[in-house]
């Protein structure tokens, strides 16, 4: 009788370990709102210096001129802005593959500043050479005009007609 109590006492407490635990990891990836400010959407211009092709969001990270108030570069400063795509998948399906985004390659990124709103010399725990700072991206136009969605949907980002599934249909081209 005794280990016919244990044994139930112990799936019991397996069973609840493991609500505890899914709960856990379901609520650890993050919606939009809980990293990005709806109220500080970005329009970013430059050259992509690399792709971080990895799960669970790609990071798109291009070099940016910091410009002045009319528009123009400052000499000699500029910004690597990591913006946060969707997963590889997800990119791979609108259209977006490792040879859309080479690095050279100058795109016009539309998003969102993280809330943070800091750059920082360190990514990852590493030590870089110009600050980086952090958004989430909506979508990417080349200098051809081709429009991609790189988002994540289902975030709680702003509806904005990028992302395919609010009946928009910000991907403009076939293959690139």
């Amino acid at each position: 009788m005794k280990n016919k109590v244990r044994l139930v006492v112990a799936g019991l407490a397996l069973a609840a370990l493991t609500t505890v635990g899914a709960g856990t990891a379901a609520y650890a990836h993050h919606a939009f709102a809980a990293e990005f400010d709806a109220e500080k959407p970005v329009l970013l211009k430059g050259k992509v210096d690399h792709v971080e092709w990895v799960n669970p969001h790609t990071w798109i990270h291009i070099n940016v001129p910091n410009v002045d108030g009319a528009g123009k570069a400052k000499a000699g400063t500029t910004f690597n802005w990591a913006i946060e795509g969707g997963t590889p998948n997800t990119l791979v399906r609108t259209g977006v593959n490792k040879n859309s985004l080479k690095p050279g390659t100058e795109v016009v990124v539309r998003g969102y500043q993280s809330k943070d709103a800091l750059c920082t010399k360190e990514w990852k725990g590493k030590t870089l050479k110009i600050s980086t700072c952090k958004a989430n991206g909506r979508d990417v136009t080349f200098p051809n005009g081709c429009k991609l969605f790189v988002g994540s949907s289902g975030t709680n980002a702003p509806d904005d007609g990028a992302d395919p599934g609010e009946g928009g249909n910000a991907n403009k081209c076939a293959a690139i």
